[in-house]
């Protein structure tokens, strides 16, 4: 299974050398169509129209505003986690003093990290996007080898980082697969929360005839051959300008293992929770026309606007001076902000999973991650803990009651749930900040999310999520939260 695969999600990319500098791409790799679309313009066009809630027994607006909640359970306390997903960081003061660190030290301060703090080598870098060549420094660090609970057909690596200007970083994946051998280095992002530097950028090219990369996600090429991913590691590349002081400081490395069987239906759940987060209301169509050379403007800003509305709910986001770029006259410029600051220049899109999340996590005491969720139980307990969900999901028109548009695939936000267990989605396809707020009925919504396969409406087999999200929160979660991010395997 890879990302929604009406244009498939990219072409595989380079394996970086085992220097830990980029390298250029291996000859021979495979080809693919560029990539998804992740709210294509003619289909959410049509969106424009169908911004009204769907009538629902839900809280009213006032409520919502308020952010009362009923809890049916108490869901938040600890579980087995989903069985089809395992997702494991390296975080603290421990973390970052294991593994192999070649001048890189654990960074002090009340946030542990990862940090530049020598030198171990300099590389010439030629940005693909501008033709620019510029000499690094760089200093790297490689996680221990994690032993995956779920043997994967795919994995997705995140990260939290500051990378102040003058500076960036390369994340790597390297894993054995089942039968013993191992997988090349590959590269999952080449990133900085800048775009003076370099412009951050997934990697196309990256194969080894068993697995691939298309954009953010690492796959297995043929899973019904049993083949798997067995293990992980991660390999963070450090840069900075040649004698230069600064340096990036990483405060989450991660990766999301899943094995998430081929499926066009998934299981019903019983609701449990009625609660309804008070998330700001943001509409992608607003901003159409808007800065056309990120994505062709607002209409595809799906993954951008649904990450500044949970930014915004949690407090964060930028300042004024942050966005004096922007024309005053465009309404909620953070999604402008957002749409900038997520923008892969490989993918040509602002839906690369990952960096919305490490965007996210550049506001004070944030947190990002990547994950997939097994069920809108999962959802519920998060909710119940205060924690919006931004999800993943690709669907025809007449799956989705009250939508009134198809998507290959389009990112919202699970405000809450309704009483009857129906989901209230923040829905960025809408043709006002107002008509944001959605209430979709809860057996289509958990099934379009979670399912691996569907069909487009020529009738051809086409691939979903099976259940992508990104989860944000602070820092310093309270109690609550940590246990609800805890059952749903976020630690």
């Amino acid at each position: 299974m890879t990302r929604s695969a009406d244009t498939p999600h990219g072409t595989p990319d380079t394996p970086a050398g085992t220097s830990g500098a980029p390298v250029d791409a291996p000859t021979g790799a495979p080809t693919a169509s560029r990539r998804t679309l992740l709210a294509a313009a003619a289909s959410l066009a049509v969106a424009a129209t169908a911004g009204t809630a769907v009538p629902a027994a839900a809280a009213s607006r006032t409520q919502a505003q308020a952010g009362g909640h009923r809890s049916h359970t108490h869901p938040c306390k600890k579980e087995t986690a989903n069985p089809l997903v395992d997702y494991h960081a390296w975080t603290s003061s421990s973390d970052w003093r294991s593994g192999t660190a070649e001048g890189t030290e654990a960074a002090s301060g009340t946030r542990p990290g990862l940090t530049l703090a020598a030198s171990v080598g300099t590389t010439d870098y030629t940005d693909p996007h501008t033709g620019t060549t510029a000499t690094w420094e760089y200093a790297r660090w490689t996680s221990p080898v994690y032993e995956l609970t779920v043997p994967a057909t795919e994995a997705i690596a995140s990260w939290n980082a500051h990378t102040p200007k003058g500076t960036w970083l390369q994340i790597e994946l390297q894993g054995s697969y089942s039968d013993g051998t191992q997988t090349p280095w590959y590269v999952m992002g080449r990133w900085a929360s800048g775009d003076e530097d370099i412009k951050r950028t997934s990697v196309d090219g990256q194969s080894d005839d068993r697995s691939s990369v298309y954009t953010d996600t690492f796959s297995i090429d043929d899973p019904s051959a049993g083949l798997r991913l067995a293990s992980a590691r991660l390999r963070l590349t450090l840069y900075r300008a040649p004698g230069s002081t600064a340096a990036p400081v990483v405060w989450r490395a991660g990766v999301m293992g899943s094995d998430v069987p081929d499926r066009f239906e998934v299981p019903a759940t019983t609701p449990s929770v009625a609660r309804e987060l008070a998330v700001p209301r943001f509409s992608q169509n607003i901003h159409a026309g808007e800065y056309p050379e990120y994505d062709g403007g607002g209409e595809a800003w799906c993954s951008a606007t649904s990450s500044s509305m949970v930014i915004k709910f949690w407090g964060r986001g930028p300042s004024a001076a942050d966005m004096a770029w922007i024309d005053p006259s465009y309404a909620d410029p953070e999604v402008d902000q957002a749409a900038r600051y997520v923008y892969d220049y490989q993918y040509e899109g602002c839906g690369n999973w990952p960096f919305n999340a490490a965007y996210a996590a550049t506001y004070p005491d944030f947190q990002g991650v990547v994950t997939r969720l097994g069920s809108l139980t999962d959802a519920e307990r998060l909710i119940d803990a205060g924690i919006p969900i931004i999800t993943s999901q690709s669907f025809l028109a007449s799956e989705l009651t009250g939508a009134n548009y198809g998507t290959s695939g389009h990112l919202m936000v699970i405000a809450g749930f309704t009483p009857e267990g129906d989901v209230v989605a923040n829905d960025p396809a809408s043709s006002s900040d107002d008509a944001v707020r959605n209430v979709y009925l809860r057996r289509e919504f958990e099934n379009i999310w979670l399912r691996t396969k569907r069909y487009d409406d020529k009738g051809k087999v086409k691939s979903g999520t099976g259940g992508v999200c990104y989860l944000y929160f602070p820092a310093d979660p309270t109690a609550a939260q940590l246990a609800a991010l805890e059952a749903v395997g976020v630690r």
